[in-house]
Protein backbone atom coordinates (compact mmCIF):
# COMPACT_ATOMS: atom_id res chain seq x y z
CA UNK A 1 0.00 0.00 0.00
CA UNK A 2 3.14 2.46 0.62
CA UNK A 3 5.73 3.72 -1.02
CA UNK A 4 8.95 4.81 0.62
CA UNK A 5 10.16 8.34 0.12
CA UNK A 6 13.91 8.83 0.20
CA UNK A 7 13.63 12.52 1.70
CA UNK A 8 12.94 13.02 5.87
CA UNK A 9 9.58 14.36 6.67
CA UNK A 10 10.85 16.81 9.08
CA UNK A 11 13.36 19.93 7.77
CA UNK A 12 15.66 20.76 10.60
CA UNK A 13 17.39 19.27 13.70
CA UNK A 14 14.87 17.27 16.03
CA UNK A 15 17.40 17.54 18.64
CA UNK A 16 16.41 21.00 19.46
CA UNK A 17 13.30 19.66 21.13
CA UNK A 18 15.60 17.29 23.54
CA UNK A 19 15.10 18.31 27.18
CA UNK A 20 18.48 19.43 29.01
CA UNK A 21 18.35 16.20 31.06
CA UNK A 22 18.67 13.26 27.99
CA UNK A 23 23.02 12.81 27.89
CA UNK A 24 22.35 11.98 32.00
CA UNK A 25 20.74 9.56 30.11
CA UNK A 26 23.33 8.06 27.96
CA UNK A 27 25.57 8.40 30.89
CA UNK A 28 23.20 5.91 32.78
CA UNK A 29 22.63 3.39 30.00
CA UNK A 30 26.39 3.30 29.31
CA UNK A 31 26.88 2.95 33.15
CA UNK A 32 24.64 0.22 33.16
CA UNK A 33 26.40 -1.67 30.32
CA UNK A 34 29.87 -1.08 32.59
CA UNK A 35 28.73 -1.30 35.83
CA UNK A 36 32.64 -1.77 36.74
CA UNK A 37 36.07 -2.48 34.83
CA UNK A 38 35.79 -2.92 31.43
CA UNK A 39 38.10 -5.74 31.18
CA UNK A 40 38.10 -6.46 27.50
CA UNK A 41 38.48 -2.49 26.75
CA UNK A 42 41.90 -3.15 28.59
CA UNK A 43 42.72 -5.41 25.32
CA UNK A 44 42.72 -3.10 22.89
CA UNK A 45 43.48 0.00 24.66
CA UNK A 46 43.38 3.80 23.47
CA UNK A 47 44.97 3.73 19.93
CA UNK A 48 43.07 5.68 17.40
CA UNK A 49 40.80 3.54 15.48
CA UNK A 50 38.16 4.23 12.20
CA UNK A 51 35.15 1.97 12.39
CA UNK A 52 32.25 1.87 10.07
CA UNK A 53 28.78 1.93 10.88
CA UNK A 54 26.59 -0.30 8.10
CA UNK A 55 22.99 -0.91 7.84
CA UNK A 56 22.70 -4.56 6.42
CA UNK A 57 18.29 -4.06 6.33
CA UNK A 58 16.43 -1.21 4.78
CA UNK A 59 14.44 1.26 7.44
CA UNK A 60 14.74 4.85 8.00
CA UNK A 61 17.57 6.70 9.98
CA UNK A 62 16.53 8.04 13.45
CA UNK A 63 18.40 8.54 16.95
CA UNK A 64 21.29 10.08 15.33
CA UNK A 65 21.38 12.57 18.35
CA UNK A 66 21.86 9.85 20.74
CA UNK A 67 24.07 7.78 18.81
CA UNK A 68 26.31 10.84 18.54
CA UNK A 69 26.16 11.74 22.27
CA UNK A 70 27.17 7.84 23.10
CA UNK A 71 29.81 7.57 21.38
CA UNK A 72 30.94 11.26 22.82
CA UNK A 73 31.39 10.06 25.79
CA UNK A 74 33.26 7.67 25.14
CA UNK A 75 35.66 10.13 23.11
CA UNK A 76 34.72 8.71 19.54
CA UNK A 77 33.42 11.16 16.59
CA UNK A 78 30.60 10.65 14.29
CA UNK A 79 30.69 11.78 10.64
CA UNK A 80 27.33 10.52 9.12
CA UNK A 81 26.44 9.70 5.53
CA UNK A 82 23.26 9.76 5.10
CA UNK A 83 20.82 12.39 6.57
CA UNK A 84 17.99 11.60 9.59
CA UNK A 85 14.66 10.30 8.50
CA UNK A 86 15.90 9.22 5.17
CA UNK A 87 15.39 5.76 4.15
CA UNK A 88 18.26 3.83 3.30
CA UNK A 89 17.90 0.71 1.22
CA UNK A 90 20.50 -1.94 -0.63
CA UNK A 91 23.85 -0.24 -1.33
CA UNK A 92 23.97 0.85 -5.10
CA UNK A 93 26.82 -1.76 -6.36
CA UNK A 94 24.14 -4.81 -4.83
CA UNK A 95 25.36 -5.76 -1.45
CA UNK A 96 23.56 -6.38 1.13
CA UNK A 97 24.88 -3.41 3.41
CA UNK A 98 25.24 0.38 3.72
CA UNK A 99 27.44 2.50 4.93
CA UNK A 100 25.71 4.94 7.01
CA UNK A 101 28.37 6.38 8.93
CA UNK A 102 32.40 6.90 9.98
CA UNK A 103 33.20 6.48 13.54
CA UNK A 104 37.06 7.57 14.75
CA UNK A 105 37.90 7.15 18.43
CA UNK A 106 40.65 5.00 20.86
CA UNK A 107 39.59 1.36 20.23
CA UNK A 108 38.24 0.66 23.87
CA UNK A 109 35.73 4.44 23.60
CA UNK A 110 34.38 2.55 19.68
CA UNK A 111 33.75 -1.19 21.96
CA UNK A 112 32.50 0.92 25.24
CA UNK A 113 29.92 2.81 23.06
CA UNK A 114 29.21 0.50 20.14
CA UNK A 115 26.66 -2.34 22.10
CA UNK A 116 24.70 0.72 23.64
CA UNK A 117 24.56 2.82 20.46
CA UNK A 118 23.59 0.01 18.31
CA UNK A 119 20.79 -0.92 20.24
CA UNK A 120 19.83 2.65 20.51
CA UNK A 121 19.99 3.36 17.10
CA UNK A 122 17.95 -0.05 16.20
CA UNK A 123 15.05 0.37 18.23
CA UNK A 124 14.31 4.04 17.00
CA UNK A 125 14.64 3.38 13.64
CA UNK A 126 12.28 0.67 13.72
CA UNK A 127 9.85 2.63 14.86
CA UNK A 128 10.77 5.37 12.34
CA UNK A 129 10.45 2.87 9.50
CA UNK A 130 7.03 1.59 10.68
CA UNK A 131 5.76 5.00 11.39
CA UNK A 132 6.70 6.20 8.23
CA UNK A 133 5.16 3.19 6.57
CA UNK A 134 1.90 3.16 8.03
CA UNK A 135 1.62 7.22 7.43
CA UNK A 136 2.52 6.97 3.51
CA UNK A 137 0.13 4.43 3.55
CA UNK A 138 -2.83 6.19 5.14
CA UNK A 139 -2.10 8.76 2.90
CA UNK A 140 -2.34 6.59 -0.60
CA UNK A 141 -5.81 5.58 1.53
CA UNK A 142 -6.94 9.33 0.85
CA UNK A 143 -6.54 10.04 5.06
CA UNK A 144 -5.45 13.35 5.68
CA UNK A 145 -5.53 13.25 9.36
CA UNK A 146 -2.79 13.23 12.15
CA UNK A 147 -1.54 8.88 13.16
CA UNK A 148 -0.16 9.10 16.77
CA UNK A 149 1.43 7.13 18.61
CA UNK A 150 0.28 6.37 22.78
CA UNK A 151 1.69 6.15 25.89
CA UNK A 152 2.62 2.79 25.60
CA UNK A 153 6.24 3.12 25.71
CA UNK A 154 8.95 1.15 27.32
CA UNK A 155 9.63 2.94 30.93
CA UNK A 156 13.14 4.55 31.10
CA UNK A 157 12.76 4.66 27.10
CA UNK A 158 10.45 6.78 25.90
CA UNK A 159 12.25 10.12 24.90
CA UNK A 160 14.00 7.78 22.43
CA UNK A 161 10.70 6.16 21.22
CA UNK A 162 8.38 9.04 20.58
CA UNK A 163 11.72 10.97 18.98
CA UNK A 164 11.61 7.89 16.88
CA UNK A 165 8.01 8.40 15.73
CA UNK A 166 8.42 12.70 14.98
CA UNK A 167 11.45 11.49 12.66
CA UNK A 168 8.71 8.93 10.92
CA UNK A 169 6.37 11.74 10.57
CA UNK A 170 3.69 10.32 13.11
CA UNK A 171 2.22 12.59 16.37
CA UNK A 172 3.86 11.75 19.89
CA UNK A 173 0.24 12.47 21.53
CA UNK A 174 0.68 13.18 24.78
CA UNK A 175 4.63 12.74 25.82
CA UNK A 176 3.18 11.87 29.77
CA UNK A 177 0.43 12.32 32.11
CA UNK A 178 1.15 16.16 32.74
CA UNK A 179 1.19 16.47 29.05
CA UNK A 180 -2.42 16.73 28.69
CA UNK A 181 -5.39 15.54 30.75
CA UNK A 182 -6.95 12.07 29.23
CA UNK A 183 -10.44 10.90 31.17
CA UNK A 184 -10.21 7.19 30.30
CA UNK A 185 -12.96 4.65 31.61
CA UNK A 186 -11.37 4.19 35.15
CA UNK A 187 -11.50 8.07 35.67
CA UNK A 188 -14.99 8.63 34.60
CA UNK A 189 -16.12 5.24 37.01
CA UNK A 190 -14.23 6.29 39.78
CA UNK A 191 -15.50 10.24 39.63
CA UNK A 192 -19.26 8.80 38.49
CA UNK A 193 -19.85 10.85 35.63
CA UNK A 194 -18.20 12.25 32.59
CA UNK A 195 -19.70 15.72 32.95
CA UNK A 196 -18.67 15.77 36.79
CA UNK A 197 -14.96 14.34 35.60
CA UNK A 198 -14.92 17.09 32.93
CA UNK A 199 -15.92 20.02 35.06
CA UNK A 200 -13.39 18.96 37.79
CA UNK A 201 -10.83 18.57 35.52
CA UNK A 202 -11.23 21.90 34.32
CA UNK A 203 -10.91 23.27 37.72
CA UNK A 204 -6.92 22.36 37.80
CA UNK A 205 -5.86 22.49 33.94
CA UNK A 206 -6.06 26.83 33.21
CA UNK A 207 -6.21 27.67 30.04
CA UNK A 208 -3.23 25.81 28.62
CA UNK A 209 -3.88 22.11 29.13
CA UNK A 210 -6.55 20.04 26.70
CA UNK A 211 -9.23 17.83 27.87
CA UNK A 212 -9.48 14.56 26.05
CA UNK A 213 -12.31 12.11 27.26
CA UNK A 214 -12.57 8.31 26.21
CA UNK A 215 -16.25 7.29 25.10
CA UNK A 216 -17.77 3.72 24.25
CA UNK A 217 -20.65 5.11 21.92
CA UNK A 218 -22.39 8.14 20.96
CA UNK A 219 -23.90 9.17 23.69
CA UNK A 220 -21.03 9.26 25.77
CA UNK A 221 -19.72 11.36 23.47
CA UNK A 222 -22.35 13.96 23.52
CA UNK A 223 -22.03 14.05 26.97
CA UNK A 224 -18.33 14.83 27.02
CA UNK A 225 -19.06 17.63 24.06
CA UNK A 226 -21.50 19.20 26.16
CA UNK A 227 -19.06 19.30 29.20
CA UNK A 228 -16.74 20.63 27.11
CA UNK A 229 -14.14 18.70 25.90
CA UNK A 230 -11.61 19.13 23.52
CA UNK A 231 -10.80 15.53 22.11
CA UNK A 232 -13.21 12.90 21.78
CA UNK A 233 -11.42 9.50 21.71
CA UNK A 234 -14.04 6.77 19.90
CA UNK A 235 -12.23 3.37 21.86
CA UNK A 236 -12.57 0.43 20.32
CA UNK A 237 -15.73 1.08 18.14
CA UNK A 238 -15.99 -0.89 15.16
CA UNK A 239 -14.96 0.27 12.03
CA UNK A 240 -18.66 0.52 10.36
CA UNK A 241 -19.49 2.39 13.87
CA UNK A 242 -16.69 4.97 13.67
CA UNK A 243 -17.81 6.26 10.36
CA UNK A 244 -21.36 6.25 11.47
CA UNK A 245 -20.76 7.77 14.85
CA UNK A 246 -18.45 11.00 13.61
CA UNK A 247 -20.34 12.04 10.62
CA UNK A 248 -23.61 11.84 13.33
CA UNK A 249 -21.52 13.99 15.57
CA UNK A 250 -20.01 16.68 13.28
CA UNK A 251 -23.00 17.39 11.94
CA UNK A 252 -25.10 17.33 15.32
CA UNK A 253 -22.19 19.92 16.76
CA UNK A 254 -21.68 22.30 13.81
CA UNK A 255 -21.44 25.61 14.89
CA UNK A 256 -22.35 25.07 18.16
CA UNK A 257 -19.12 23.17 19.78
CA UNK A 258 -15.37 23.19 18.73
CA UNK A 259 -13.95 20.09 18.67
CA UNK A 260 -10.77 16.88 17.63
CA UNK A 261 -12.14 13.22 17.23
CA UNK A 262 -9.61 10.48 18.16
CA UNK A 263 -10.23 6.90 16.77
CA UNK A 264 -8.26 4.16 18.93
CA UNK A 265 -8.19 0.38 20.39
CA UNK A 266 -6.44 -2.32 18.78
CA UNK A 267 -5.43 -0.81 15.29
CA UNK A 268 -2.96 -1.86 13.33
CA UNK A 269 -1.78 -1.67 9.73
CA UNK A 270 -3.90 -4.85 8.88
CA UNK A 271 -7.32 -3.38 10.16
CA UNK A 272 -6.64 0.80 10.31
CA UNK A 273 -8.35 1.26 6.90
CA UNK A 274 -11.88 -0.31 8.05
CA UNK A 275 -11.55 3.36 10.61
CA UNK A 276 -9.77 5.73 8.52
CA UNK A 277 -12.35 8.40 7.35
CA UNK A 278 -11.74 12.34 7.17
CA UNK A 279 -14.43 12.80 10.11
CA UNK A 280 -11.62 11.75 12.18
CA UNK A 281 -8.55 14.10 12.98
CA UNK A 282 -6.60 11.67 15.02
CA UNK A 283 -5.66 7.69 14.36
CA UNK A 284 -3.95 6.56 17.23
CA UNK A 285 -2.31 2.95 17.69
CA UNK A 286 0.80 1.55 19.09
CA UNK A 287 1.59 -0.42 16.94
CA UNK A 288 4.03 1.95 15.44
CA UNK A 289 6.20 1.82 18.31
CA UNK A 290 5.18 -1.32 20.72
CA UNK A 291 6.68 -4.76 19.20
CA UNK A 292 8.20 -3.14 16.25
CA UNK A 293 10.86 -4.66 14.11
CA UNK A 294 14.11 -3.37 14.65
CA UNK A 295 16.47 -1.70 11.47
CA UNK A 296 19.57 -4.10 11.79
CA UNK A 297 23.34 -2.38 12.24
CA UNK A 298 26.43 -3.42 12.44
CA UNK A 299 29.91 -1.54 13.93
CA UNK A 300 32.67 -3.06 12.15
CA UNK A 301 36.82 -1.39 12.82
CA UNK A 302 38.24 -0.96 9.50
CA UNK A 303 40.55 -4.03 8.64
CA UNK A 304 44.11 -3.17 8.64
CA UNK A 305 44.24 -1.39 11.70
CA UNK A 306 45.93 -3.96 14.30
CA UNK A 307 48.68 -2.88 16.63
CA UNK A 308 51.67 -5.13 16.78
CA UNK A 309 52.86 -5.49 20.68
CA UNK A 310 56.83 -5.72 20.47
Amino acid sequence: MHTHSDQPIHHGSLEHLLPPSWKSQITAWLAEDTPSYDYAGYVVGEHTRTATLWAKSAGIIAGVPFFDEIFKQCGCTVVWHAVEGSYINRAHDGSKKTKVATVTGPARGLLLAERVGLNLLARCSGIATVSRNLLLSLRSAGYEGILAGTRKTTPGFRLVEKYGMLVGGADTHRMDLSSMIMLKDNHVWSRGSITDAVRTAKMVAGFSLKIEVEVQNEEEADEAIAAGADVIMLDNFTGEGVKIAAKSLREKWKGKREFLLEVSGGLREDNVFDYANNDIDIISTSSIHQGTPHVDFSLKIDPGQATVTK
